[in-house]
């Protein structure tokens, strides 16, 4: 779908936006990242628009999402949601074993020194391991992060997008997050709209979906989400459109 078979914009929307490969391009490695002027200024104008409804959804951790897009501080769900910043700046973690995860992290080290190709993101609570330096080790990487997640017990499980495996604490995803995030002001009684990428981004579409929101699937790939945008590109120039006429609405109905 392009641009002019969006949904209508409306003035009560609340928007939950994933990072990469929805507002910004993916990078050989995520520490490589950076976040340009412009995208900050369209999600600080974004936030204006919305009434404050703005909430990044991530599998970054909340301190790195902060790094990124400093010095704009906004709502944020890290970590797939093992980790919350309410509008109101309360944070919620969801702390796994710290003794586990060591031991976790110390395997995945010699992995990574074995493989050139492989890079390893330790996001605190969650590990992520990348190959798009070489797809080929795709079954190697799934392999290995399945026998560490069958070793860590309940406690955690496997998530798998694009060029990576990650090992995450069970019961936390960013449908859930949303659906926390949708349950406080000023997400509270607006339609949500979720941008994503990824199929780390299926829970959060399922989510919106069921609450009559609007789930929009950026790039390539099957989805449960009911729109779809090119690339990050397409996004912003989405949301820009969004806050040009919006913001003018909003501006005239404040007393």
């Amino acid at each position: 779908m392009t641009m002019h078979r969006m949904p209508p914009f409306a003035a009560d929307w609340a928007f939950f936006l994933d990072v990469d490969g929805t507002l910004l391009e993916y990078a050989a490695r995520p520490h490589e990242v950076r976040v340009d002027a412009g995208l900050l200024d369209l999600l600080k104008r974004l936030h204006a628009a919305a009434g404050g409804a703005l909430a990044l959804v991530s599998g970054r951790s909340v301190e790195d999402i902060d790094r990124l897009f400093a010095p704009l501080v906004l709502p944020v769900a890290g970590q797939h949601g093992t980790e919350l910043r309410a509008a109101d700046g309360t944070l919620r973690r969801h702390a796994p074993s710290i003794e586990k995860l060591g031991r976790a992290a110390a395997e995945l080290v010699r992995l990574t020194a074995a493989h050139a190709g492989l890079v390893l993101e330790n996001k605190g609570m969650t590990f992520a391991l990348h190959y798009r330096l070489a797809p080929g080790l795709r079954m190697l990487a799934e392999q290995e992060m399945r026998a560490i997640a069958v070793a860590l017990g309940d406690a955690f499980e496997l998530q798998t997008g694009k060029f990576v495996v990650e090992i995450k604490p069970s019961g936390k995803d960013k449908g859930s997050a949303i659906a926390e995030f949708a349950a406080r002001a000023p997400f509270a009684g607006r339609k949500p709209v979720f941008v994503g990428d990824d199929l780390t981004d299926e829970a959060g579409f399922e989510v919106v979906n069921v609450a009559g929101g609007h789930s929009v699937k950026v790039g390539p790939g099957i989805t449960q989400a009911r729109w779809h945008l090119f690339d990050a590109d397409a996004v912003r120039r989405w949301l820009a459109s969004y806050v040009d006429q919006i913001a003018p609405r909003t501006a005239k109905a404040a007393p």
